[in-house]
């Protein structure tokens, strides 16, 4: 959990540095429409079956939207241009893993020094520093954050957020940068590969065996933390068909005493690893439920005891609710909040079939959602409120904000400072705020109208006015604001010299929907300057393209659009995804 006060590490950078950007005052605008609740959906009678229906743009935009993070005028283009079996075969790939996060921290007047690591190299490998950890942990959520925003064309930083959601750890609870950098990595790595082989990681990943007690747990007093969450929030779940008991969990604590934390070179080389320490391990036998076949583990003694660890996981995936658990997950992250009776039959159990049939395998299920008659149903489309990221990150992808020309440390602080943006809009890097990771997911009644109250969406619309107003600025500090470039990002569409043609393209990359005749009319008006003829906004480009050094040019068709984007964007269609 996250800690406060004047000594937490995370503020140092914070303090002294991104808080200056927040002296700007807020300027709220009125949205165009209040309701950001997504539309109201009937029972579906869609299912797994493979998608034969129209591919076009609206379909890419989908498909786009819900596995990366907004959606830019390039991939736009070249996925509409593919089949939908292209399209989804190209997306649900694994990527290149990025070069690890660096020491950027060391900003000018900070009163930062790392010892053990100069500027701009990496401390992945660097001994403990407690008094230089929370730099760390900030330069490595602002890695993860650069990451998404230079995101390659796969769903890989999607799904490792997936996995972060679902198998949570808390960096500044575990407060050793070096144990949560290999937590996501190893969510990275795996993300794609077996669910099966990723839970035994998992049980043995340090920041995990530390994050949930598993490094306490031992045959004089069980600690029963993780066994609990093994059961009920990474494999199982609390479904009506969930019929695990408490001494299943009572049992599977046994089962893992002896996994400990290794900290022999944790001084000298800030090394954590994950050993089995025999003297601490229940040699009894574990009876189990009937949930599980009334299954019994044998105790064994010495190293032989490490084998429990894989019965159990091997019982727990033996399970059919395991299967069915995870396809839900999956579900509620990539397609919708609420499964319905139709839903569960239809989707969810054939989706539970293919990991069975694939011994957990990832892929398989990932490729028959996404080329599914149901993920392309209408009613799916535009029918979740975007999370934080989605909004934030995803607005900056689609803008194309070019950041490239700063250097690591005003990078890091525009990093740091999209960290705080999204913090206050209700999700943190790399600290959910608990292990059942952020209540959209899960939490009903309200699932994703979590991510929406009176305060975050004004908060939305001043992050997203921030991008557009170029005298105002998205402040990283007090010398270095970010705007959208609004005039190059126009120039990247197709027709922008035609006022229909640059509202429909901007409605499909914005909102992935084309918006009423009426709404898009009202738009127009403010690209013709309340005149009625195309051509108010036609010559006004063309004047524009002739001389784009004429400063008169220049300002009336960049006071157009931001006149245009900033209504635009406070759409509550733009709220969905």
């Amino acid at each position: 959990m996250s800690r406060s006060g004047n000594s937490d590490p995370r503020r140092k950078i914070s303090r002294e540095t991104v808080a200056k950007y927040r002296k700007v005052d807020p300027v709220v605008f009125e949205p165009i429409s209040q309701d950001f609740s997504p539309r109201s959906r009937t029972a579906l009678d869609t299912d797994l079956s493979p998608y034969s229906g129209e591919w076009s743009e609206t379909q890419a935009a989908h498909l786009i939207k819900r596995t990366l993070f907004g959606v830019r005028k390039s991939e736009l283009d070249y996925f509409s241009g593919l089949t939908m079996n292209q399209a989804v075969d190209e997306i649900v790939v694994p990527s290149v893993f990025p070069g690890p996060p660096i020491n950027n921290y060391e900003i000018p007047d900070s009163g930062i020094f790392d010892p053990d690591v100069t500027s701009g190299n990496t401390w992945v490998e660097a001994p403990y520093n407690g008094e230089i950890e929370g730099p760390r942990i900030q330069s490595l959520k602002g890695w993860m954050v650069d990451n998404i925003l230079k995101q390659e064309t796969t769903i890989q930083q999607k799904m490792t957020l997936f996995w972060h959601n679902l198998l949570v750890t808390q960096f500044f609870e575990v407060f050793v940068a070096k144990a949560s950098y290999k937590y996501y990595k190893m969510l990275y790595d795996n993300a794609f590969g077996n669910f099966k082989e990723l839970i035994k990681k998992l049980t043995l990943d340090p920041a995990m065996l530390f994050f949930l007690n598993g490094t306490f747990n031992n045959k004089e007093a069980p600690d029963e933390n993780y066994a609990r969450e093994l059961q009920e929030l990474f494999c199982i779940g609390k479904g009506p068909n969930a019929g695990f008991t408490e001494g299943d969990v009572q049992e599977a604590a046994k089962v893992l005493t002896g996994w400990v934390i290794s900290a022999e070179n944790f001084e000298s080389h800030g090394e954590l690893n994950s050993v089995f320490y025999d003297p601490w391990h229940d040699t009894s036998n574990k009876q189990f439920s009937s949930f599980y076949g009334n299954r019994v583990i044998t105790g064994r003694g010495g190293s032989a005891g490490m084998e429990e660890t894989d019965e159990l996981l091997d019982m727990i995936f033996e399970n059919n609710e395991t299967a069915l658990y995870l396809s839900r997950r999956l579900y509620n992250f990539f397609v919708y909040h609420k499964i319905d009776e139709a839903t569960e039959a239809n989707v969810i159990a054939p989706m539970a079939e293919i990991f069975r049939a694939n011994d957990y395998e990832i892929l398989p299920v990932l490729r028959a959602l996404f080329k599914s008659e149901h993920f392309y149903d209408a009613a799916n489309i535009g029918a979740v409120i975007k999370n934080p990221a989605d909004h934030l990150l995803g607005l900056w992808r689609t803008l194309e904000i070019d950041t490239s020309d700063l250097d690591i440390h005003d990078s890091l602080l525009k990093n740091v400072s999209l960290i705080w943006s999204m913090t206050e809009l209700g999700m943190e890097f790399g600290d959910p705020p608990s292990v059942a990771g952020w209540q959209a997911y899960y939490q009903e009644p309200t699932y994703d109208k979590f991510w929406i109250n009176t305060d975050t969406v004004t908060k939305r619309a001043v992050r997203q006015d921030s991008l557009i107003f170029p005298t105002w600025g998205h402040w990283v500090h007090q010398d270095l604001q970010i705007n959208a470039d609004l005039l190059a990002f126009i120039e990247t569409l197709n027709n922008p010299g035609n006022p229909n043609d640059l509202i429909d393209e901007c409605s499909l990359l914005f909102h992935g929907i084309q918006l009423s005749e009426e709404v898009k009319t009202g738009f127009k008006s403010i690209l013709l300057s309340g005149q009625s003829d195309d051509f108010y906004w036609t010559d006004a480009w063309a004047l524009y393209q002739l001389n784009k050094s004429n400063e008169e040019n220049r300002g009336i068709v960049e006071n157009r659009l931001v006149q245009f984007f900033q209504p635009f964007l406070q759409l509550g269609e733009f709220q969905l995804m």
